[in-house]
């Protein structure tokens, strides 16, 4: 039976027709991100910033993201493991070593860290986060499925003839998955999102710091789309253990919606 949306009615992967016109979209955002302002944007504390690629993709077509933050004044990091073709072998013991890679990747960098995760990457994002607890200070996800599971996507055949297995369906792994990591949490999604539900991104069932923002655009394009750039902008900005939900922040005024959990 497919999962239900807080509304009660069922979740459903987006409309073909979103799908099909996500090339068309993600290359409009891109020229959009061309002529973003950033000057009035917050600037960084040079804290480092790990990025994780969504699924069949890799650092290349994160770099627009990781460069905005760096920009920005943050010290940024690819994942490091190339092209993301999802977890292999036991998935505990392939998210503790990504954990350890990440702890290696930034033990130059005293102060905590912020993951951001993009779809597929926004699950390990949180992964690493309930791992390394402490040394991360928060995580954003954008188009992750973080109340979800794979059958609420468009992804599951490219998911397996990357990987060679199925995506995860055991109830009991799924449901670890969706709880959330215990550092503030942003989950940014869009309702016309053609590869990801957008009901399966949001993270309103966590009684602390989360919180859910929409924003317009495409799946593909979120690496770069400047609505996404200006929430991850003032998300990062958030002083160390002075964290805000977006809407208290100053800019929600921005055309973004924002839902957050009770904090």
């Amino acid at each position: 039976m497919p999962s239900r949306s807080p509304s009660n009615s069922p979740i459903r992967p987006p409309s073909y027709a979103l799908l099909a016109l996500e090339p068309v979209r993600a290359g409009w955002e891109f020229a959009q991100h061309q002529v973003m302002r950033e000057a009035a944007l917050p600037q960084g504390d040079r804290h480092a910033v790990v990025v994780f690629p969504g699924l069949a993709t890799n650092g290349l077509v994160t770099r627009p993201l990781r460069s905005f933050c760096e920009r920005l004044g943050y010290r940024c990091f690819d994942w490091g493991q190339g092209l993301n073709t999802g977890p292999k072998g036991e998935i505990d013991a392939w998210l503790d070593t990504l954990a350890q890679d990440v702890q290696a990747r930034t033990a130059g960098h005293a102060a905590p860290i912020s993951l951001i995760g993009w779809s597929l990457g926004g699950i390990y994002a949180r992964e690493v986060a309930k791992r390394l607890r402490s040394r991360v200070r928060q995580v954003i996800t954008i188009g992750t499925p973080v109340a979800g599971a794979a059958e609420h996507t468009n992804v599951g055949l490219v998911y397996r003839l990357l990987n060679g297995s199925t995506p995860p369906a055991d109830s009991k792994m799924i449901g670890k998955l969706r709880t959330a990591p215990p550092v503030p949490t942003t989950s940014i999604y869009s309702r016309t999102d053609g590869v990801v539900a957008w009901q399966a991104c949001r993270d309103m069932k966590r009684a602390g710091r989360a919180e859910s923002i929409e924003i317009e655009g495409s799946h593909c394009g979120m690496p770069w789309n400047p609505a996404v750039l200006r929430v991850v902008a003032d998300r990062l900005a958030q002083p160390l253990r002075a964290w805000r939900p977006y809407a208290h922040s100053g800019a929600g005024s921005q055309g973004m919606r924002a839902s957050a959990a009770p904090c």
